[in-house]
């Protein structure tokens, strides 16, 4: 059993897991759920992208202050 959990997940274990979610979901719920994985995922994604966009941007304007300060 404890074999069962070592390591990276094989395709036996993966197959047990869809098998689990489609038992606790149902047929039916699957695909909304994935939407909605789907979109969340995209979300994420864009807010990392602008979060890291405003941060380039705070630098950039630190450096062009810390510029102008020296001259």
């Amino acid at each position: 059993m404890i074999a069962f959990f070592s390591g990276t997940p094989g395709p036996i274990e993966i197959l047990v897991v869809l098998i689990v979610i489609l038992l606790l979901f149902g047929a039916k719920r699957l695909p909304e759920l994935s939407r909605s994985l789907g979109r969340s995922l995209s979300e994420f994604k864009k807010g990392k992208e602008e979060g890291k966009k405003e941060l380039e941007d705070t630098l950039a304007s630190k450096e062009n202050t810390e510029k102008s300060e020296e001259k």
